[in-house]
């Protein structure tokens, strides 16, 4: 992002989820604030959506991902989780329309002026603020997730669930298990859901998703976002068990296919992007 410029890619994925919710019905994820949050600009999505079809792909997967981790968040509350951290949150949803009110405290986690920026759009929108919502504004060059966290009142002893949701393609291999880190060093307990792609020449060259994934990694990097990282997939996972991660769930393309797009025809790669959903409880 740019120095004291919000990201640009927030506001994206943001355009993605109204979009998702005008254009697709909000079928695979249903979010009523989404276009609300987004105002004016929704026209320009819809419009800018449906002069380019071939974005619906990343714009499902970006439904998909946040579905899953918003079901996977409902499953861990029922197991004891009073915690809820959402790294860089841009403009999120879920804490202004939850129904889990005081028994869930809520985190947003995100640099400054992203963060300035999403509570004047909350203010245009008319979208209050909840009692249970904590703003941690975090400048990572500046001071640790944890100085952060600790700052806004987070209590590591209480079992804690992390959104990372279109963050980690942007970081570098040393910010991410950095993170992860935390998160599975917490006393109380972590869970974290987060996106990743496998590297973009491990697969074949020229199949349908080649020139997706192309553009969109053409289009991040124009806006001084560029993507930074891969996974290969088993390499992730014993990361993931070195770090203390007991359980470690992965959807990948064929696995999000079956899972929210089982009546579709046609094939599916088995490498692209994935949602990981991993616990040290």
């Amino acid at each position: 992002m740019q120095p004291g410029q919000p990201s640009r890619t927030a506001l994206g994925a943001a355009a993605h989820r109204a979009v998702h919710q005008v254009l697709d019905g909000g079928r695979i994820f249903a979010d009523p604030l989404a276009v609300r949050i987004l105002g004016a600009d929704i026209d320009v999505a819809v419009r800018d959506a449906e002069d380019h079809p071939s974005t619906r792909k990343l714009r499902l997967f970006i439904a998909v991902r946040t579905r899953f981790a918003e079901d996977a968040l409902t499953a861990a509350v029922a197991r004891g989780v009073r915690q809820l951290v959402v790294l860089g949150a841009g403009l999120d949803t879920y804490a202004y329309r939850t129904n889990l009110g005081e028994n869930l405290r809520v985190f947003e986690v995100d640099h400054p002026a992203t963060q300035a920026w999403k509570r004047q759009r909350l203010a245009e929108a008319a979208i209050s603020v909840p009692s249970a919502l904590s703003f941690a504004p975090v400048d990572f060059e500046r001071e640790t997730l944890a100085d952060g966290l600790a700052a806004a009142g987070f209590d590591p002893a209480q079992q804690t669930f992390f959104t990372w949701l279109g963050v980690v393609p942007y970081l570098t291999d040393q910010a991410v298990f950095s993170t992860l880190g935390f998160i599975a060093g917490l006393p109380g307990g972590g869970h974290v859901v987060f996106d990743y792609g496998n590297p973009p020449d491990s697969g074949p060259a020229q199949d349908e998703y080649a020139a997706v994934r192309e553009a969109l990694a053409n289009g991040v990097a124009s806006l001084g976002e560029a993507f930074k990282i891969h996974f290969e997939t088993d390499e992730l996972h014993a990361k993931l068990t070195a770090l203390g991660f007991r359980e470690v769930e992965d959807l990948g393309p064929a696995l999000i296919r079956e899972r929210y797009f089982a009546n579709r025809g046609g094939s599916t790669p088995d490498r692209g992007g994935h949602i990981v959903r991993a616990t040290t409880i």
